[in-house]
């Protein structure tokens, strides 16, 4: 079994990834940077790490890493309303993992992100809602030409409906929902198949099991 890293571990898609994780014996250190989220953390099966990637660099990030065999970047600024805190978390905290990574000497990197980010954005788009897609579309080019044994996930909009298993994945895929439970059960499925390495992929719910979706890309 591996050990794996997630950025950003308080989010909602970070804590079902540490329960998918954990329950499949993997070991799991989850960053935070408020200590009362340690609680969550730990009820989710892994070990909470205190640090504000805003205000660390990639060494602190690089420590974090250690020996660990992959790093997951689940890190969002969320519904903060605040553009500024989009480029800062986003971006900034997908750059410095990428290095802290590459410091470490973990390859294996997989990114969430989120589907349609690589859109042309209409002129009159809200400035707040333009700084996410930018963050996360510069985050998924620096992640790309990293040289690291990448993966990025752009799944649709996210719900908290219970996970089916079933899903659409593809580099083109229409916009959809899909459940968080099922985002991360394609990132557990996708860190234990090399295939995916060097993949980007959109994800919505669908009509296709995991393995067998996640085998299309191939």
């Amino acid at each position: 079994m591996s050990t794996v890293v997630i950025v950003g571990g308080h989010g909602k898609v970070a804590l079902r990834l540490a329960e998918a994780l954990t329950a499949g014996g993997h070991t799991v250190r989850s960053t935070i940077r408020n200590e009362a989220h340690g609680a969550d953390v730990e009820s989710a099966g892994a070990e909470p790490y205190l640090l504000d990637v805003e205000q660390s660099d990639a060494q602190d990030l690089a420590e974090v890493f250690g020996a660990a065999d992959a790093v997951v970047f689940s890190a969002g600024a969320g519904g903060d309303g605040k553009a500024e805190r989009k480029r800062t978390v986003d971006l900034e905290g997908s750059l410095k993992s990428i290095a802290g990574a590459t410091l470490a000497g973990v390859s294996r990197f997989v990114q969430v992100s989120a589907l349609g980010v690589d859109d042309p954005l209409p002129a009159d788009t809200d400035p707040v809602w333009r700084a996410y897609v930018e963050a996360k579309r510069d985050a998924d080019s620096a992640l790309r030409e990293s040289g690291l044994d990448w993966t990025v996930v752009r799944p649709g909009r996210l719900t908290d409906e219970p996970g089916t298993g079933m899903v659409r994945i593809g580099a083109d895929i229409p916009s959809g929902a899909v459940p968080r439970v099922d985002v991360a059960a394609v990132i557990v499925a996708a860190l234990g198949d090399d295939a995916t390495i060097g993949a980007q992929f959109a994800l919505t719910e669908g009509d296709r099991p995991i393995m067998e979706a996640l085998a299309s890309l191939r």
